[in-house]
């Protein structure tokens, strides 16, 4: 294997955290959104970039409140039982 493939290695979600680790913070970046919805990051983004998760850019990174994002949940939780 050469060098720069050596390098590589897979992502995670942030360099203090592992990446099955659900994150505690207020404000979530897109890798913590990954991990606490356990939804893939392509999604996520979709989702974000078409308003339907709730969720501010700043400058080019996307934030998410952790306390919208739970109350986002419930409510689409509450639409699929009608």
């Amino acid at each position: 294997m050469s060098a720069a493939k050596q390098k590589l290695g897979p992502r995670r979600s942030s360099p203090s955290r592992g990446a099955d680790v659900v994150p505690t913070d207020a404000v979530f970046t897109i890798d913590d959104l990954v991990v606490y919805l356990k939804l893939p990051k392509s999604t996520v983004y979709k989702l974000a970039q078409e308003g339907k998760i709730p969720g501010q850019k700043v400058g080019r990174h996307w934030r998410f409140h952790r306390d919208t994002i739970d109350a986002w949940l419930a409510r689409q939780e509450s639409t699929r039982e009608m």
